[in-house]
């Protein structure tokens, strides 16, 4: 049954991805995140959806007459960089068929990825596709939680099986990085039970992070604390839901969780952890004698470990972004992945500084902040994960992007008014909305279809 459901839903969205380019966006980011076709039991787990959403995309596209146009910020150039690189290191990878199969995956979520910067044009697409993000995820953070309260956290949280996120520590990664966008959602909604839902999803999302008992997703989380418990104005806020998350997540933790946790200090007794090490010696040792292009994609194997690693029997995964970025592509490819990360952080900045004088753009400040906050876990807890492919991490940087963008016209137009464009004054209700183009005059629809109506005008 799952199967045909996710099935009409994404046929269903083709002939609006055919008329709205941004929608098949939004359609693609939650095939991409939730994998919703992983959670069926035949024919839809190996259907390929996110490549039939992208091809009706990129149709749409050609026939759109939308505008679309980069925003030549320096992150945008950092990126195709990036992707540049990614093709010099995959024509010279140790291992070409390994290596050319993950350039295709790669270019694939980069090719989105650009076309998600020239969508990402207002706060009402921005919005959309935080939403996106927020409730494919938190779905997990939600059963995650519901799991691991019920279970008393015996069992890890897992994510969707062959996926990005199947294994405990990918999913504890991504968790980390939803909850500031779910308390971003908090802050701009104006519905108090949307609020009250925000809240209970990110108390059981927390819950769900430490149910992976991925000691990288826990780094991360101390750290995004910290700096909240530092940046936020709203420091109450913070304290009544760590009050709330963490007593409730300690009480019911098994003996299992702590000794794992305890492992971070002493690491020199794990093995696991001593893994970790063997790989990044491998990495840098790659990275001495092919210091601009490294070893290519899916170097790290047996025949590698044979020729570079310290402990030539202990085979692991390299377990790290930055340890990964430099076995692979070199000290250029390493240098330009950090110089992404550090420029969304400085454009973010940015960002903020900009929107902090004016009142109507507070979302603006209050998503900049927020993602800051989501990139410093993504730094943090992918020192212990190799996942410098992972598209949430791109969604995050177009969106970087896209607010720079909507930067530079306010800067240059003014900052807008909040209404809606071309509604006379005293204009309400439904006349407010066909006024707006959203429903037609003269034609009463339903509230809940007029309000879809309305927000899929305006993306």
């Amino acid at each position: 049954m799952r199967d045909y459901i996710v099935a009409l839903v994404v046929f269903g969205c083709l002939p609006l991805i055919l008329r709205k380019p941004f929608f098949g966006i939004l359609v693609w980011s939650w095939l991409s995140l939730m994998n919703p076709h992983r959670l069926g039991w035949s024919f839809a787990t190996e259907m390929p959806f996110a490549q039939i959403v992208a091809v009706t995309l990129m149709l749409s596209l050609l026939i759109a007459r939308e505008v679309k146009r980069l925003p030549a910020v320096p992150l945008t150039w950092l990126l195709a960089f990036w992707w540049f690189w990614w093709f010099v290191t995959t024509l010279t990878a140790f291992y070409p068929a390994a290596a050319w199969a993950e350039w295709d995956r790669t270019w694939k979520i980069l090719l989105l990825t650009f076309l998600m910067i020239a969508l990402l044009t207002t706060r009402e697409r921005i919005n959309a596709l935080v939403w996106v993000i927020v409730l494919s995820l938190g779905f997990y953070g939600v059963k995650g939680g519901i799991f691991t309260l019920l279970g008393g956290g015996v069992n890890h949280v897992n994510g969707p099986p062959g996926s990005f996120i199947s294994g405990n520590n990918e999913i504890g990664l991504a968790l980390v990085m939803t909850v500031p966008m779910i308390r971003y959602l908090q802050l701009i909604s104006e519905s108090r039970w949307i609020r009250y839902g925000m809240l209970a999803m990110m108390v059981l999302t927390l819950m769900a992070i430490f149910g992976t008992q991925s000691r990288g997703a826990l780094v991360g989380m101390i750290a995004m604390t910290f700096y909240l418990a530092m940046k936020s104005s709203n420091k109450a806020g913070l304290l009544l839901l760590l009050a709330l998350a963490f007593p409730l997540a300690l009480m019911t933790m098994p003996e299992t969780w702590y000794s794992r946790m305890d492992s971070i200090q002493a690491y020199q007794a794990d093995a696991s952890a001593q893994g970790r090490i063997n790989a990044w010696w491998t990495a840098w040792y790659v990275a001495l004698d092919h210091p601009l292009v490294g070893g290519g994609a899916d170097m790290f194997n047996r025949q590698t470990y044979a020729l570079y690693a310290p402990n030539r029997q202990h085979v692991l995964d390299v377990h790290s972004i930055y340890f990964e970025a430099l076995g692979e592509h070199g000290f250029v490819g390493l240098f330009t992945f950090l110089a992404i990360g550090l420029g969304a952080l400085v454009t973010l900045n940015r960002v903020i500084r900009f929107a902090k004088p004016h009142a109507a753009l507070g979302w603006m400040r209050d998503l900049a902040s927020m993602i800051f906050v989501s990139l410093i876990g993504y730094a943090t807890s992918g020192l212990f994960l190799g996942l410098s492919m992972f598209d949430y991490y791109y969604m995050l940087i177009a969106i970087t992007i896209g607010l720079a963008g909507l930067t530079r016209r306010y800067a240059r137009d003014g900052v807008p008014i909040e209404k809606p464009p071309g509604v006379p004054p005293g204009v309400t209700g439904h006349r407010r909305r066909a006024a707006a183009g959203a429903v037609p005059a003269g034609r009463r629809l339903p509230l809940g279809v007029s309000r879809l109506a309305s927000w899929f005008a305006r993306l």
